[in-house]
């Protein structure tokens, strides 16, 4: 089962040398990107979505967009900037995403992000838990069109880069299609915005955990479609309950692309076809999942020799091999707290023993 793993085909990128991060020294020639940047990507995710997760994910997916946790105007203004937003050079086409209302400090933010190479600034206007909105952003800005517009606005004229707004269709219990379609409207006529990352539910600002936000109001997908056919000239991607390949496919047969959050986290090894299904790649980033462990686990032993616990980037590996034989052995292992000062490399190679065991004593006896 563990034979020579294929080779995960990626770039020679090193990572980012400020701060001595590891480098990734995975060969292989790097396919053409698709010409919608924003055909399929990752959600940020509060976290979940750190440097160490979308390293793995690139391993996964060449060409798929990778988004930051959001990071606040207030954490880059006035702490500590490296710490948060440094990266590996795999990881792009990679955007960041901000959480803020105040247009000069988004202004400032946004030059940052492009001085540390990012290729996107998003503003959140979608985020519905309590210490969002008591910052005054997030998916409270929906009732605020202007200052969105306005704060697009700023960053637009402090950057190059794309400026993107990722939102819901509504908040509370404003459910209308003309609430949405006037948030766009305003801010795409005052603040420039061209590409709209839309969650297709609401977000109860009362009431409801974030966790509860993403589950109990409705996906109402129909909406999203009609904002495309209200404003076919704008980018419209989809954002919510999407857990299949099938169902990506059915929603790019409306908009332009297709957001995927706690699926694509829980599940990395669904991503595997995406460059090639979706993104115009000649070839799979990977062809095995052993091949990505191997190279994730390359990367951890470069951490671990700088001084970084290994164990903060093993936790989003942990669903790479779900639905395969032995997998929850495996997991078992890498989730052990008393491996923790092994060396990664010998960690996987318990890991892959004690899959293989779990592998066989789940066939039927003869």
């Amino acid at each position: 089962m563990f034979g020579k793993a294929p080779i995960v085909r990626q770039a020679a990128w090193p990572c980012r040398r400020a701060l001595g991060r590891p480098a990734l020294n995975i060969r292989a020639v790097m396919p053409s990107p698709p010409p919608n940047p924003w055909r399929l990507s990752v959600a940020p995710m509060m976290d979940w979505t750190d440097r160490h997760c979308r390293v793995l994910h690139r391993l996964i997916t060449r060409h798929t967009r990778l988004y930051t946790e959001m990071v606040t105007t207030g954490a880059l203004l006035h702490g500590d900037v490296p710490r948060h937003l440094d990266y590996s050079e795999a990881e792009h086409p990679v955007a960041l995403q901000l959480g803020g209302s105040e247009p000069a400090d988004l202004a400032a933010c946004a030059k940052l992000a492009e001085r540390w190479g990012y290729d996107e600034v998003n503003l959140n206007c979608g985020c519905p838990s309590e210490r969002v909105q008591r910052g005054a952003f997030g998916a409270c800005l929906m009732a605020e069109a202007p200052l969105v517009a306005e704060g697009v606005a700023a960053m637009r004229e402090a950057t190059a880069l794309p400026v993107t707004v990722k939102h819901r269709i509504g908040i509370d219990r404003v459910e209308s299609y003309e609430f949405v379609r006037d948030f766009v409207g305003t801010v795409h006529a005052r603040g420039g915005c061209t590409v709209f990352i839309v969650h297709a539910r609401n977000a109860w600002l009362q009431g409801l955990s974030p966790k509860e936000n993403r589950e109990i109001p409705p996906l109402r997908y129909e909406l999203v479609h009609r904002l495309k056919r209200d404003f076919p000239a704008l980018t419209i991607a989809i954002n919510g309950g999407l857990a299949s390949d099938e169902a990506l496919a059915e929603q790019l047969q409306h908009v332009d692309g297709a957001m995927v959050g706690r699926h694509a986290y829980h599940e990395p090894w669904s991503m595997a076809g995406w460059d090639t299904r979706f993104l115009g790649a000649d070839a799979p980033a990977a062809t095995a999942r052993e091949a990505v462990e191997e190279a994730f686990v390359a990367y951890m032993e470069g951490l671990a020799a700088q001084g970084t616990p290994w164990s903060h980037a093993s936790r989003h590996m942990l669903g790479l091999y779900n639905g395969q034989p032995g997998a929850r052995r495996w997991r078992q292992v890498w989730s052990d707290h008393r491996l923790k000062g092994e060396r990664p490399g010998a960690v996987m190679r318990q890991a892959r023993a004690a899959m293989g065991q779990g592998a066989r004593a789940a066939l039927p006896l003869a």
